[in-house]
């Protein structure tokens, strides 16, 4: 998935990479050119006491130094210019692609996770990117042409190359290969932390509440414990990394001068070409160095790369239509055929056999008890999820061959638990309206019932708003919530139990407000308070994902148990009458 990934994202880079790998190439050579000279300047110019020849190679090796610098410096800008562009835009494929997820493949692949991977995943490829680009191409370069300028020096000796960079590899591939399995766990255990810290911070009232601080102090530190020691075992394999290598350069190193000081003694090597070797030897062990340390973030990076693919390669369960329907009539009109829905790995449908048509100008109430499936009826219309039998249509046309925007263009939706975005009132007006006037969110927020509390505040429609809405009452959070779908003018209104949170006096002239402006639309409301949908058009009760009653208030009465049985645990004899 790495190497996919990489030539995939990198394609469009390709120009970089090339004058990377052009820099690199300049820069290393020059590099191995700089040996070679020094060597010219110790046999030829100190040896002879030629100062002359020590000045004009001297001058040589200065302009090749710079070269060199100048080169190398350009290649680690590119490189990381290249990286960060990489990084970007795998975050908005990433993005983009969760963005096109319903329901079912967020709850999936987990919240915290898909967090993580967006973040700390592309981070570390990000992070092979650019090390590849500033060691990884310059490494073999290094070592292949470090060969073979230590061979050119004095091939008597070349034979310790042969003993020192096999020994290396195979000493840093050993240790990689304790790691990996480390780096594997690594991620998933930071997956934990932040799915623990998330929700310890979106529950912070709740903990604190229920003065549970200490307990979910013990649950972080257990998460965190388990993170750390991984990562200690994994550290303790790396700290022997660097040892082992210097131990063997500097092996190596005393090896050449032992052996290179019998040849530059016998006569057969002169002492600046054991110089220029000694410091080739050098050359070469840092590049393998540097290649398995490039080695060691492969595998971390690849498991990461694996965790990317997983989320690009997650098709939403909501394909969009291979033709879509582009226009339809807009009246409104919602019809459920026999519909049927069933969650991935249920043993039981959560709706069976649901039929039932939401006129345009009606108002089309929905209750039943907890887990009855009232929700997930109300997620079929805009496609949260998608029918496992029968079908949802609009304006007689089913809403899985219509075009999502066109769709969703009709909805005006108020979920059970009303979101708002950090931003202002004015911003999460918006989201319904994105050229709403300030005269439009006022009234919006009148027929809300939210008027008085944002004219309270001092900002008015630019009063903050807090991710979530944490900084206002849950009811408050449900009338801006209301709101936002008023403003859009609909011509599908789905309010999913909306008016939970707001007192009864509140929820009436909420209710009276909004008849006026619905007049021409189709209003679902789901509701568990039977004063809610009492004056419906069409009230609808769910048991156990079936239909069980459908009429209106007064022949539910007399005809549905199970509503009899509701408006009981709710009303008082005379008030239901």
């Amino acid at each position: 998935m790495l190497v996919r990934l990489l030539r995939e994202r990198l394609r469009v880079y390709r120009p970089q990479l090339a004058l990377v790998v052009l820099l690199q190439f300049i820069g290393t050579m020059a590099a191995l050119y700089l040996p070679s000279l020094n060597a010219d300047i110790i046999d030829n110019g100190v040896a002879t006491g030629n100062t002359g020849y020590i000045t004009r190679t001297g001058l040589v090796m200065l302009v090749v130094s710079f070269v060199q610098i100048l080169c190398s410096s350009g290649a680690v800008y590119v490189g990381a210019r290249t990286a960060m562009g990489f990084g970007r835009d795998v975050r908005a494929g990433i993005f983009h692609r969760v963005g096109a997820f319903s329901s079912r493949e967020v709850s999936q692949l987990g919240a915290s996770s898909l967090i993580t991977r967006n973040t700390n995943d592309v981070q570390q490829v990000q992070m092979l990117v650019l090390m590849s680009c500033t060691m990884m191409v310059s490494a073999p370069i290094m070592m292949v042409g470090g060969v073979l300028m230590a061979m050119r020096e004095d091939l008597g000796l070349s034979w310790l190359l042969v003993v020192c960079v096999p020994l290396l590899f195979c000493t840093v591939g050993f240790i990689i290969s304790r790691m990996v399995p480390g780096f594997r766990l690594m991620q998933t255990r930071i997956d934990a932390v932040n799915r623990i810290l998330r929700e310890q911070i979106t529950g912070i009232r709740v903990v604190r509440a229920f003065v549970r601080e200490p307990i979910e102090a013990q649950r972080f530190g257990r998460a965190n414990d388990e993170l750390t020691a991984v990562a200690v075992t994994t550290g303790r394999w790396l700290a022997t990394m660097f040892p082992s290598v210097m131990l063997i350069l500097n092996v190596s190193s005393v090896a050449v001068l032992w052996f290179g000081g019998h040849r530059v003694d016998s006569g057969a090597m002169q002492i600046g070409a054991l110089t220029a070797f000694l410091a080739y030897l050098v050359q070469i062990l840092m590049s393998v160095m540097m290649a398995t340390f490039m080695l060691m973030m492969v595998p971390r990076a690849s498991v990461c790369a694996d965790r990317i693919g997983e989320v690009m390669d997650t098709d939403s369960s909501v394909a969009p239509p291979a033709e879509p329907v582009a226009t339809i009539l807009g009246r409104g009109l919602l019809e459920f055929r026999n519909v049927q829905f069933t969650y991935p790995g249920a043993e039981e449908p959560v709706l069976r056999h649901v039929s039932f048509t939401a006129r345009p100008g009606e108002t089309t109430a929905v209750i039943g008890s907890t887990g009855a499936g009232k929700t997930t009826m109300v997620n079929l219309v805009p496609r949260l999820f998608d029918v496992t039998g029968g079908g949802v249509y609009v304006d007689g046309v089913d809403v899985r061959r219509l075009e999502p925007e066109l769709l969703w263009s009709q909805i005006g939706l108020v979920p059970q638990k009303a979101f708002l975005f950090s931003g202002t009132v004015a911003s999460n007006l918006r989201y319904g309206k994105p050229d709403a006037s300030p005269e439009e969110m006022w009234q919006a927020l009148e027929i809300a019932q939210a008027r008085d509390f944002v004219e309270a505040m001092p900002e008015g429609l630019e009063a903050p708003i807090t991710q979530g809405g944490s900084n206002v009452s849950g009811g408050q959070r449900q009338r801006l919530a209301i709101a936002r779908a008023l403003i859009r003018r609909p011509v599908i209104y789905l309010f999913d139990d909306s008016f939970s949170a707001l007192d009864l006096a509140t929820d009436a002239r909420l209710r009276a407000a909004l008849d006026p402006v619905t007049t021409r639309s189709t209003v679902v409301v789901v509701a568990q308070r039977v004063s809610t949908i009492i004056g419906a058009d069409q009230i609808l009760v769910v048991d156990d994902g079936a239909v069980v009653g459908r009429g209106r208030h007064e022949e539910l009465l007399e005809t549905c148990e199970t509503y009899q049985e509701i408006v009981a645990s709710q009303l008082t004899a005379e008030a239901a009458a």
